[in-house]
């Protein structure tokens, strides 16, 4: 198997993937999940919901990061009909201007949505901003760091894996477009050696750091053409090397791949796919087997296989239960459950294969080679 890997690497590289057909002539199938009714579960004190939940992220089926922008405060007296989240009374999520509590904005559950921890200790630092942004946890990392990207004060952190601790942070804070700033800073990922990339929307790059927080590279500049951007809103490894970032405002995705220029370390960062088609994508999830992008206008899930032709879509739009007005980060655990985080609608959703739901159609586990 991993001999099939190197060979599609080198294929990849070499540019002779076929072209991708257009997103938008997918037909969507039935979602093939369903979801955990009202499995999030209320802990704020009454009279508040949950905020715009814009991350979350599934270290194990039984500990599932989830951050927010906040609370909201609810009117008085609730309108009927209220399920928790304020999306189910008509309220945008991220409209929430004076009614916004800076409180748990970055908390964890279990797998029955209950909250087991509350990382209160850290909501002063989204205050002033629009809160956390995605949450991610290398998986090469021994230490299980817990990233935050915090978009508005241009900085990206990592806690230590109980939330007692900073152990380092990303950008000096301040706008900025050299080693040590950003500019709106939008989501993170890893390679085995303990690299970080970070996407940096506002700048139209992607910057490269070690495992020590030292830039080494960045790559990238404002446009449509190829290796350009407009708005970086994702960016995602697999186990055989590529890089795969949301070029949301250009409406696709474009992948890389990083060689070496020489004997001393010098990293080449080359493109070697565009695949046009999608409508504000917003997350990527990948594995050495396939790709899967939120798309969001209409809000639906979209499997690519390695080359970037459409395997299987579903919508995902509306505002009931299973449904997003805009899926902002989603996740998957080892069990082959899904998290979706509906920054619209202020709520995280929990869902399950469906009894017989055909592995072409759903998410495979993590990959074992990035566990």
């Amino acid at each position: 198997m991993r001999s099939y890997y190197l060979i599609l690497t080198a294929v990849v590289a070499s540019g002779l993937t076929a072209a991708p057909a257009v997103m938008q002539d997918m037909s969507a199938g039935a979602s093939p999940y369903d979801v955990v009714d009202a499995w999030g579960k209320p802990f704020a004190p009454s009279g508040h919901a949950f905020g715009a939940t814009t991350g979350v992220f599934a270290e194990s089926p039984d500990r599932i990061f989830v951050i927010q922008r906040g609370e909201i405060r609810l009117p008085d007296p609730v309108p009927p009909g209220f399920q928790g989240f304020v999306g189910s009374i008509g309220q945008n999520a991220l409209e929430a201007g004076d009614n916004r509590v800076w409180r748990n904005s970055i908390y964890v559950v279990d797998g029955g949505g209950n909250m087991i921890e509350a990382w209160t200790k850290w909501d002063e630092m989204f205050e002033g901003g629009a809160g956390p942004h995605k949450v991610k946890i290398s998986p090469f990392d021994p230490d299980r760091k817990v990233w935050v990207v915090d978009e508005t004060n241009h900085q990206v952190h990592a806690f230590s894996n109980d939330g007692e601790e900073l152990v380092m942070s990303l950008g000096a804070g301040g706008v900025g477009d050299d080693e040590n700033h950003f500019n709106r800073p939008q989501d993170l990922a890893f390679l085995e050696d303990g690299s970080i990339f970070v996407a940096d929307s506002e700048n139209a790059r992607v910057v490269k750091f070690d495992a020590e927080g030292n830039f080494v590279t960045t790559w990238g500049t404002q446009g449509s053409g190829r290796g350009e951007f407009d708005a970086v809103h994702a960016v995602a490894t697999d186990s055989i090397g590529r890089i795969y970032v949301a070029d949301r405002n250009n409406d696709r995705i474009q992948v890389f791949n990083e060689t070496t220029r020489s004997v001393w370390y010098h990293p080449n960062i080359s493109p070697i796919a565009t695949w046009p088609g999608f409508e504000f994508p917003n997350d990527i999830y990948a594995t050495g087997y396939d790709v899967w992008i939120a798309d969001n206008m209409p809000p639906r899930m979209v499997k690519l296989d390695w080359n970037g032709n459409p395997q299987f879509s579903w919508d995902a739009s509306g505002e009931g239960p299973g449904q997003f007005r805009e899926i902002h980060q989603f996740s998957v655990d080892s069990e082959k459950n899904f998290y979706g985080a509906g920054n619209v609608l202020g709520r995280v959703q929990k869902f399950v294969p469906k009894e017989g739901a055909s592995f072409m159609e759903t998410f495979g586990a993590p990959d074992p080679a990035l566990q």
